[in-house]
């Protein structure tokens, strides 16, 4: 009987105990882990937009991100456009929330043709970047463009179908509140085809893999970090209606590794972080709707981490 009375005691004052820790706690911690220096700017690609009522192009990243103190902002571009009108419209952007808001420098993260957005930007004015981070970007073009193009041609139905491709672009943008932006899906196909891909290099190389399939300077010389990823599966979940496109544009790539759209060496600029996700070019900013791969890595925690790197380095 002793016992019991002992061992009911023990057990009350750890109680009590624990109640009196939790009443003299203080307020919980902010979580700080993506509480980068400068803000977070995410520029979408190519047929993009910053979203379509509820459904984000970068599904669930903006949120999680801030949860953990960063500053995000989502821009717009024309959905479908040239490297350099995407980036000078990015730019304009940047300048705006810098006027608005006293940022002195943002970091960039790009996905697809937001990877040639935000280099542009960051060459032509490297004063207002910190960081580049592309996402599944095709900086030695894509052949799926290349073909594309050849097959247009061939038929003589470019024009036909850049009309349509515009019509796209405009209603999508009108949808997600940009209904202004100029829209030349034409312009968009000769910036992302291989021909393109290589003279907008040659003018903006800062942060060129060094050697082929290889990574590029850490900081480049204009002062900018540049980092790189991308993924390299196609089909990923069968209830995502979009792996069927990218099955299909995969075929392309004559074995090489691809997300559906870039091949694994194209989407190295800087600094590469990995080359070969378990994503297909949507999976990359967590679309659609989260669907991807089982057991895969969650884009949003690979981006949540990307900004703790930068926070780290003080950017």
């Amino acid at each position: 009987m002793n016992g019991l009375f002992f061992r009911g005691g023990r057990f009350l004052c750890a109680l009590l105990a624990l109640c009196a820790a939790l009443f003299t706690a203080g307020p919980a911690r902010a979580d700080t882990y993506t509480q980068t220096r400068y803000p977070i700017v995410l520029v979408h690609g190519l047929f993009g937009f910053d979203n379509l009522g509820p459904v984000e192009y970068w599904y669930g990243i903006p949120s999680a991100l801030r949860s953990g103190g960063a500053t995000v902002y989502i821009t717009q571009e024309s959905a479908a456009n040239a490297s350099e009108v995407r980036g000078e419209q990015l730019l304009s952007e940047l300048r705006r929330l810098k006027a608005a808001y006293g940022h002195a420098k943002f970091n960039l993260i790009g996905h697809s043709h937001g990877g040639q957005t935000v280099r542009y930007v960051a060459a032509v004015a490297p004063d207002l970047v910190a960081s580049v981070t592309t996402v599944g970007s095709p900086h030695q073009g894509s052949p799926v463009a290349d073909k594309l193009q050849r097959d247009l041609n061939n038929l003589g139905l470019t024009g036909v179908v850049a009309s349509i491709a515009n019509a796209l672009a405009t209603f999508e943008s009108f949808l997600s509140g940009q209904p202004r932006l100029p829209q030349d899906s034409l312009a968009a196909l000769l910036s992302l085809n291989s021909a393109g891909a290589a003279s907008f290099n040659s003018r903006f190389p800062a942060g060129k893999p060094t050697s082929s399939c290889g990574q590029g300077p850490a900081v480049a010389s204009n002062g900018i970090r540049y980092y790189s990823l991308g993924g390299t599966s196609v089909l990923t979940n069968f209830l995502d209606p979009s792996d069927v496109l990218l099955g299909i544009t995969s075929l392309y790539f004559s074995g090489e590794q691809n997300d559906g759209l870039v091949g694994r060496c194209s989407s190295h600029w800087g600094t590469v972080l990995r080359d070969n996700y378990s994503w297909n070019h949507l999976d990359e900013v967590n679309q659609a709707l989260g669907l991807r791969g089982l057991f895969t890595s969650d884009p949003v925690a690979v981006l949540r981490a990307q900004a703790n790197r930068l926070k780290t380095l003080g950017l």
